[in-house]
């Protein structure tokens, strides 16, 4: 079985859907108000706070509400944590490759008689 924490899948399960990567981007630049962040989208504003419920629930957003505006902004360390996960990966993987390309490249030697 995956050694990694519950949250990780929860954070790859909110970046999964479309709609949720268009809404980190946009918060990727700074904190908006729910209403601007919806505005671009072509669904409800319901739909958007479902999306934006998965968001908060994975870790990647937070939001706070003031009066009657609610303003959502990214978690930095939720996207950091799923970076280290797949640079944790691509370290492995560039591993085993270049074991391989070692490997492949002393089979090519001609090899030296007795």
């Amino acid at each position: 079985m995956l050694n990694h924490p519950p949250s990780l899948d929860l954070l790859f399960h909110a970046l999964a859907d479309p709609t949720r990567r268009v809404m980190v981007e946009r918060l990727s630049r700074g904190p908006v108000s729910v209403s601007d962040l919806a505005q671009p989208l072509t669904i409800s504003l319901p739909a958007v706070m479902q999306h934006l419920r998965v968001l908060e629930e994975s870790g990647l957003v937070r939001s706070e509400k003031v009066g009657r505006v609610r303003t959502c902004r990214i978690e930095p360390a939720a996207l950091r944590s799923a970076e280290q996960w797949i640079m944790d990966r691509r370290a492995t993987w560039e591993h085993r490759l270049d074991r391989l390309g070692e490997f492949l490249a002393a089979e090519d030697r001609p090899s030296t008689p007795e």
